[in-house]
C-alpha cells in the first residue's frame, strides 16, 4: 500500500512539475504557413513539451498584433526591411521557404495542363485579358481546349503576404502592373472577388466557375478541386510548382547580411517564380521575457525536429547555416532589465 501512495505521490508530483515548466504561448498572422504552423505545435504538444496557440489571420493583422502587443508572436510572409524593423524596435527571422501557385477552376482542364507567364497573369488581374480564350493565352496553350468564358478573377481581400508574394511578382513581370499597382501586403486590385485568408481565396476559386486565384502550395494540393496552372520562369523555361523548384529558387539567397529576402523571379532553369520565406517577428526589447524564450524554444525544436514535417507540406527547411544565423539573431532580443533572453 505505501510502494503505491509513493507511486501515485510521484507521478502527482511529475504532473505538476510539468504543468509548471509547460510552456503556453500565441502568435497570429501569415495564413501561408499556417500547415505546417499548426502541425508543429500538435507535434510539440504531443511531445510535452507545451501549447501554441496560432491564429491564421494575415500577415498584415499579425504585424499589427505584434506591434501592439497582443501575441507573443508575429507572422508575416511579407519580409520588413532592416529600417522598418528598428523603427518598430523588432526583429524577425525566417521559418520555412515555400511557393505561391495559380490555381484555376476551369471544366475538363486538369493540373499543370494550362500555362502563363508573368506578362500574362498581370494583364488577367488588370482586367485587361478577360476571357479564358484570349489570343494571347491560347498561343502559349496550343492543343489546349479554352472555353469562351469570361475569366473569374479571385483575389486576397485582406492585407497579405501572400499577396505581397504575388504581386511583387507581377510588378518585375509587368511593367504596367508595376507602374499602376506595384506590390504590398494590399494592392488597389482594378477587378476581382476578394477572399479572406488563403482558405477564402481556395474557397472562392473551387466554388466559381472558370475562375482563377493564388495560394500557398500546401493548400492547393490539399484541395483536389483546384488545378494547378504552370508557368514560364524567368529563364524561358515552363516549370511546374514543386519543392525542387522552390529550391533552385531559393539557392540565389544571401542571409549572411540580412533576413530581409525576396525570392520571386530568380534566375536559374529550374526556379518557380513566385518563391519566398515566412517570417517571424518579436519585439527586440520583450515585455515579457519568459515568453518571448518560450517563442524561441518552440522554433528551436522546429528546426530540429520539425525539418520532415515541413517538406511533407512542400516548404522548404531553412539550411543549418541561416539555422546558426538565427540562434545568433535571438541573443541580441533583451528584456526591459537588460539580461538576454536566450543564452
Amino acid at each position: 500500500m505505501k510502494i503505491i501512495v509513493k507511486s501515485l505521490l510521484a507521478s502527482a508530483l511529475l504532473a505538476a512539475t510539468y504543468s509548471a515548466n509547460a510552456l503556453e504561448i500565441s502568435g497570429a498572422g501569415a495564413t501561408f504557413p499556417q500547415p505546417v504552423y499548426e502541425k508543429w505545435a500538435y507535434e510539440f504538444n504531443k511531445a510535452g513539451m507545451g501549447k501554441v496557440n496560432y491564429q491564421g489571420v494575415g500577415s498584415g493583422a499579425g504585424i499589427k498584433q505584434i506591434n501592439a502587443k497582443t501575441v507573443d508572436f508575429g507572422a508575416s510572409d511579407m519580409p520588413l526591411t532592416d529600417e522598418e524593423l528598428a523603427k518598430g524596435g523588432l526583429i524577425q527571422f525566417p521559418t520555412v521557404m515555400g511557393g505561391v501557385v495559380p490555381v484555376v477552376n476551369i471544366a475538363g482542364l486538369k493540373s499543370n495542363e494550362m500555362k502563363l507567364n508573368g506578362t500574362l497573369l498581370a494583364d488577367i488581374y488588370m482586367g485587361k485579358i478577360i476571357k479564358w480564350n484570349d489570343p494571347a493565352i491560347a498561343k502559349l496553350n496550343p492543343g489546349v481546349k479554352l472555353p469562351d468564358a469570361q475569366i473569374a478573377v479571385v483575389r486576397r481581400a485582406d492585407a497579405s503576404g501572400t499577396t505581397f508574394i504575388f504581386s511583387n511578382y507581377l510588378s518585375k513581370a509587368n511593367p504596367e502592373w508595376a507602374e499602376k499597382y506595384k506590390f504590398g501586403t494590399t494592392v488597389n486590385w482594378p477587378v476581382g472577388t476578394g477572399g479572406k485568408g488563403n482558405p477564402g481565396v481556395a474557397g472562392f476559386v473551387t466554388q466559381l466557375p472558370n475562375s482563377i486565384g493564388y495560394v500557398e502550395y500546401a493548400y492547393a494540393k490539399q484541395n483536389p478541386k483546384l488545378d494547378v496552372v504552370d508557368l514560364v520562369n524567368k529563364a524561358g523555361k515552363v516549370v511546374k510548382p514543386s519543392i525542387d523548384g522552390f529550391k533552385a529558387a531559393a539557392a540565389g539567397a544571401d542571409w549572411s547580411k540580412t533576413f530581409y529576402q525576396v525570392l520571386t523571379d530568380q534566375p536559374g532553369d529550374a526556379s518557380w517564380p513566385i518563391t519566398n520565406a515566412t517570417y517571424i517577428l518579436v519585439h527586440k526589447t520583450a515585455d515579457k521575457p519568459e515568453k518571448t524564450a518560450d517563442v524561441f524554444k518552440f522554433f528551436q525544436w522546429a528546426y530540429k525536429d520539425g525539418d520532415k514535417s515541413a517538406e511533407s507540406l512542400d516548404y522548404i527547411p531553412m539550411p543549418e547555416p541561416v539555422k546558426a544565423a538565427i540562434y545568433k539573431e535571438w541573443g541580441t532580443v533583451k528584456s526591459a532589465s537588460g539580461q538576454a533572453v536566450w543564452k
